[in-house]
């Protein structure tokens, strides 16, 4: 990887703007002809196409485009990291190790269309790549967070049935150590400079694949990709897109939302292993022609993310509620954000208070958008509205959006209830098509003519929605979604703990933390409270995934329970938000 200077990035600042004055309507024109007919189906003024593939039918005409002389020179992706190493490829460069990609899936890992493949990799151009070559094969892309461990590993491999696992050196001692009981997979693929048994190095296969690959046809409700999201009760379901759903989906967001051209560049921090990710590092800004900027940032560090945006030609920027709110407390003015225009959010509720400062210090608005892993972009507030500080905006095409009560009948404005979209009589295409292998939470969903979201909230007279919070028991903290099961799970383990329950607890950074009621057994003796507690979260961490350990831990003698013994999580999680 190459050394970029600062002197070389303003330089390039320079040369691109420069470029960019003349072609500047040209390109809108071009980026709208493309855009416009997605949205156009978003809007069901035309039908769902019968096949769709958006490698071939989005990303190889940007790239036909871009040979033509017809789109800015503009690079499709651009990753740097803290030493200043980059990787930038235009539209044809992706394109052509994309095929590459896709030839070394099929042959050696000799996957097939329909194939399950799970991809746990950090920020790395590798995770870019194999996004774009499961599309050209019609392979089924199943991401996950670096942080997972062994145990939620072997969950996902035993659950999704799938044929192949890509991860790093970091990764690959826990993927062995629960080999054993796998009997599914047809290939390990490592991301490494090294060779490990039993796998195949994928950057050195990759060096020799041949670039000559044809893409497969897919039909537009093929599944495309798969999303573990955790609920209230059991283990993660996986919740299944199909290849329009996102790819035709987010042409309305794309373009109104973030307000993305061909001239942008894009910085969208979330985690590979999350839906954000897909939305804003992958679909949204290609659609639109739009460069996705990425760095590496092992961890989230807030000198990192001032110092980015300071030094590289950043116009667009998207981070989570929790990173603004970390972010107002520094001191803003002695950063210039020079090409910075629009900055957007999502994934939890931002705080009013923080808009206001980040506006005050940045003379930016953050406009805030709303959906879940079951679906694409639900709300959002769009560019040229006006913004009400602590929605979630209007619904955007094609959901039909409602507050409904228990029966599924529709609330009047400024009535509290359910969240919903409409599904009958046409069902979105751009919803999740199912849970994976669980037809009845499939169908628990549904109420009526409308898919509950599990949230709840209000919408005014002017249509802008307003979050309340979760009507179950799932936990939103700092964009990660976590359910109780999988941390009371944990605990369970430890030869303290007799029983526990999970709730949400407020947080003044994260909007809301994990909190831990724990019911020790009759023959411990509590003699340092402060000691138990910090062992339990290093346990949990343990355990399963390190960003779902207990914040908070306080042990109780009993929890309340209904008649029949099961806990009443809702009455903990309001006496932990002063709702009683």
């Amino acid at each position: 990887m190459k050394s970029l200077s600062k002197l070389k990035i303003l330089k390039s600042m320079w040369t691109l703007k420069s470029f960019c004055r003349p072609v500047h309507k040209v390109t809108r024109h071009l980026a709208s002809q493309i855009t416009s007919h997605y949205e156009s189906i978003n809007r069901y003024e035309l039908e769902v196409p019968e096949h769709f593939n958006f490698a071939n039918d989005v990303l190889d005409k940007w790239a036909q485009l871009e040979k033509d002389g017809k789109r800015p020179a503009n690079p499709a992706f651009w990753w740097v990291n803290d030493k200043k190493d980059e990787v930038k490829w235009s539209f044809k460069e992706l394109g052509l190790l994309s095929r590459k990609a896709a030839n070394v899936l099929s042959d050696p890992c000799s996957l097939q269309r329909g194939d399950r493949i799970i991809v746990i990799l950090p920020r790395i151009p590798e995770w870019w790549l194999l996004n774009v070559a499961c599309m050209r094969t019609g392979i089924v892309f199943i991401p996950g967070t670096s942080l997972l461990t062994a145990k939620d590993i072997s969950y996902r491999l035993q659950a999704s049935r799938a044929k192949a696992i890509v991860v790093t050196d970091a990764l690959a001692p826990a993927v062995d150590s629960v080999m054993p009981g796998d009997h599914f997979l047809k290939a390990k693929l490592l991301i490494s400079n090294s060779s490990r048994d039993g796998w195949l190095n994928f950057n050195e296969l990759l060096k020799v694949a041949s670039a000559d690959h044809h893409c497969v046809k897919t039909k537009s409700q093929e599944p495309m990709v798969i999303y573990f999201t955790s609920g209230s009760t059991g283990s993660p379901k996986m919740a299944e897109h199909s290849h329009s759903s996102y790819g035709i989906g987010f042409a309305a967001s794309s373009r109104h939302w973030l307000n993305l051209t061909p001239l942008d560049i894009f910085w969208n921090t979330s985690d590979t292993g999350w839906v954000k990710s897909a939305w804003s590092s992958v679909f949204s800004p290609w659609i639109a022609g739009s460069c996705v900027f990425v760095h590496h940032m092992p961890q989230f560090e807030l000198t990192t993310i001032l110092n980015t945006l300071s030094s590289y030609p950043i116009t667009t920027f998207c981070t989570a509620p929790t990173a603004f709110r970390m972010l107002v407390r520094q001191d803003l003015t002695s950063y210039k954000f020079m090409s910075l225009q629009h900055c957007v959010t999502g994934g939890e509720p931002l705080n009013p208070e923080v808009m206001v400062q980040w506006k005050t210090q940045t003379g930016l608005d953050i406009y805030e958008g709303y959906g879940q892993s079951e679906t694409i972009t639900i709300c959002a507030t769009l560019k040229g509205m006006k913004i009400k500080p602590g929605s979630m905006g209007k619904a955007l095409p094609p959901y039909d959006v409602q507050i409904v009560d228990e029966q599924g009948n529709i609330l009047p404005s400024g009535e509290e209830g359910d969240i919903a979209i409409r599904i009958k009589p046409r069902r979105p295409f751009c919803l999740f098509t199912q849970y994976l292998d669980n037809p009845e939470k499939t169908a628990s969903t549904e109420r009526g003519d409308f898919y509950i979201t599990g949230d709840r909230g209000i919408m005014d007279k002017e249509g802008y929605f307003w979050f309340v919070g979760r009507s179950d028991d799932v936990i939103n903290s700092s964009g990660y979604r976590i359910g109780p099961f999988e941390v009371e799970s944990a605990l369970i383990e430890h030869p303290a703990v007799v029983e526990s329950a999970v709730v949400s607890s407020p947080d003044s950074i994260r909007g809301e933390v994990v909190k831990a009621f724990v019911v020790l057994s009759p023959d411990f003796t509590l003699r340092d409270p402060e000691k138990l507690a910090a062992e339990l979260q290093e346990h949990v961490k343990k355990v399963t995934a390190p960003y779902k350990y207990p914040r908070k831990v306080e042990f109780v003698q009993e929890l309340p329970k209904t008649v029949a013994g099961k806990i009443q999580r809702k009455v903990l999680r309001n006496k932990e938000w002063g709702r009683d």
